[in-house]
Formats: structure tokens, sequence, C-alpha cells
């Protein structure tokens, strides 16, 4: 890439610094799959799945990261040991809501097990020090946000909605935290 000028991002002008690491990859091979990241992140960003509030809601718990204002309700409808339907509402950075978007999509129609074994791995891989061996499979489109661990202040905003969805699960009624 010597010699070469960077992409320009035209249809995002105005591009968030902290998606950075998807942008500029080390090995030219990686372009297209850290542009796809990217552009999965910032349209969960703009166009949140499952956004809004659930009107049949069996538990709800709040979160809120404080370092980055990020807040969260999420709301889920449980039938027996099963996420049968979950939304979310609150605001917060591009990383955050698309997290949260991700995971509401991940874990509906999931057991409760299930949902839980989902929050390891991707605890797992976004605090790992080194990449760390998951099976995609299991986290399918939760893999974008892999790449935030590079970026520990940026952790907490991935991981806000998967912290909230451990307190509602468990029926907490304290203000999830991201420690």
């Amino acid at each position: 890439m010597l010699g070469k000028a960077r992409p320009a991002y035209p249809s995002y002008p105005s591009y968030p610094s902290y998606l950075s690491y998807l942008s500029y990859p080390s090995y030219p091979f990686m372009s297209d799959l850290r542009d796809l990241y990217q552009e999965v992140i910032l349209d969960h960003n703009k166009r949140p799945h499952n956004f809004g509030p659930l009107a049949d809601a069996t538990a709800t718990a709040d979160g809120h990261n404080p370092l980055c204002g990020d807040r969260l309700r999420l709301y889920l409808r449980l039938e027996g040991d099963r996420i049968a339907d979950v939304s979310f509402e609150g605001s917060g950075c591009a990383i955050s809501k698309a997290s949260a978007s991700l995971m509401t999509d991940a874990v509906k129609g999931k057991s409760i097990a299930e949902a839980g074994h989902l929050f390891d791995q991707v605890r797992t891989m976004l605090t790992s020090a080194t990449e760390v061996s998951i099976d995609d499979d299991d986290l399918g489109s939760l893999a974008v946000l892999s790449g935030v661990r590079e970026f520990p202040m940026r952790v907490k905003c991935a991981s806000l909605a998967w912290h909230t969805l451990k307190s509602a699960l468990a029926g907490a009624h304290e203000v999830a935290k991201t420690e």
C-alpha cells in the first residue's frame, strides 16, 4: 500500500474515529472483511434491530456505561427457559447501539443457558489480550465486535448490552455496569 492513497468513505461522511481499527488493515486481503465489519456496525447503529419498548416484557433491566454515557433499557419476554422476544431502547455510541442490536438478534429464540454461553463467548472475545479460538459458527455476526478489544475504552461500550442481558435474566434490580 506504499504510495497509494487511502480509500475514501463516501457513504459515511462522519466516519467515527473509534472505528479506525476497521478501516486500514495491515494485510490487503483483510480489507474487504474489515470494510464489511465497519459497514455492519454502522448499519446497526443507524438502523438498530429490535429497537423500542416491548409491551409484554416479563423482565427488564437498565444498563449504564458512565465512561461513554451509554444508557440502555433491555426488555425480555421469557417463555419457560426461552427468550421468546427481546428489544432495547436507549442512547449511546455507535458500538454500544450496534452491539445491543446484534445481541438482540443473536439471543432471540435461544434458551437462557444458550444466551449465557453467548455472553461468556462475547466477553472472552472482547476482553482477551490476544485473539482467542472461538467458534465463528457460535458467534455468527457477533464476530464483527472482535476488533473492539484493541480499544479498551470501547470494550465497555460493546459489552454493556451483554451485562444488561445478564442482569435481566438474573432478575437483578440494580443498573447493570460494565465492570
